[in-house]
């Protein structure tokens, strides 16, 4: 590590320590939340959460969709906080997911989600935080000190709660597996170098597109947030077949792609997306071996369709990190934005 590295930067790197962390320390918990929501048999389940967090969420949906076969809806916090709403929720499952376990809107939805009927779990930074008490059960994610504005391990380490989570739930034991394995993966990820292939055609120009399919379209969604976060660049997320409607529109020689290919039923779409964008003369980088005409990005394969697009966010936080530096900015320090944001 680097002496003089931005708080982001050893954030990253604390990645697969905090992951290792999350899997001991939380183990006993989350397997307790897990036969909770055994028992429960929920019909449907919804999440409550904002920015890097709903990105978490949104994988979470993906996950429990393909695996367990429940419909997931994401849940506005303000239908609780501004319009007084309450929502039957009888016979689901609410996860409600915030980093700091204090915006107002989060913890007001938790509260009406419970009150509703949903059995409700809570994963948080913060073992002793409102969201936290508001909560059936509460999973700390163990993450430490995150003093970076943009998200990166407790990202991670949300994420791959729910994922042991639902693993726990189903009896998935090779989820299980694959999880336990991920530290060793989060630290290969760390080392792949997506700078010296994307920088120099990334940087002439104001706008890109982040395609994504499945669980890894919530990486895109991540991955576009933190662009403009830390290098004040506007990047937009797409789904690799939403984006041949309308956005294609944009789409010429001066405006990049990144297409994040996981190892799941989705990554041949997503390559020949990649491969279909590049024959328009756009310049598109993808991370998958079977991309002919798109620039191939270097990737960590975890052996498991529902960790891989972990890696592949890990890879790219290095990277966005790295490229806000090289534009001469300060990743831990956005304009306009800080580390809690308390929305009601």
């Amino acid at each position: 590590m680097i002496a003089n590295a931005t708080h982001m930067q050893r954030e990253i790197e604390e990645i697969p320590q905090a992951v290792a962390r999350l899997l001991d320390g939380s183990g006993a918990v989350l397997a307790e939340a897990g036969r909770g929501i055994k028992e429960r048999d929920p019909h449907f389940v919804v999440t409550v959460a904002r920015g890097s967090s709903d990105h978490a969420a949104t994988f979470m949906k993906y996950a429990v969709e393909l695996t367990a076969g429940l419909a997931v809806a994401s849940v506005g916090p303000s239908i609780a906080s501004i319009y007084g709403r309450k929502l039957r929720l009888d016979g689901s499952a609410c996860l409600a997911i915030s980093q700091s376990g204090k915006s107002p809107d989060i913890v007001a939805m938790a509260e009406t989600a419970r009150a509703g009927g949903a059995l409700t779990i809570a994963v948080t930074n913060t073992a002793d935080s409102p969201l936290a008490r508001a909560s059936d059960y509460a999973i700390n994610i163990l993450a430490g000190p995150e003093r970076s504005v943009a998200a990166t391990k407790t990202f991670i380490n949300s994420a791959v709660a729910g994922l042991a989570l639902m693993a726990h739930s189903t009896g998935d034991e090779a989820l299980l597996a694959a999880l336990a394995r991920l530290p060793d993966h989060f630290g290969k990820a760390i080392g792949c170098d997506w700078m010296s292939v994307l920088a120099e055609t990334i940087e002439k120009q104001r706008s890109l597109f982040i395609l994504g399919r499945g669980p890894s379209a919530a990486m895109a969604n991540e991955a576009a947030l933190k662009f403009k976060e830390t290098c004040g660049m506007h990047a937009e997320a797409y789904s690799a077949a939403e984006v041949m409607h309308g956005p294609l529109a944009l789409i010429g020689p001066d405006f990049p792609v990144l297409a994040l290919a996981a190892r799941d039923a989705s990554e041949p779409s997503v390559a020949d997306a990649a491969d279909s964008l590049a024959a328009k003369g756009a310049p598109v980088f993808v991370t998958s071996a079977l991309a002919n005409r798109a620039t191939r990005l270097p990737h960590v394969a975890t052996g498991h369709p529902l960790t891989d697009p972990l890696t592949l966010i890990v890879s790219f936080y290095m990277f966005v990190e790295a490229f806000a530096r090289h534009r001469g900015l300060d990743p831990d320090a956005p304009r306009n934005l800080r580390k809690v944001t308390e929305t009601v």
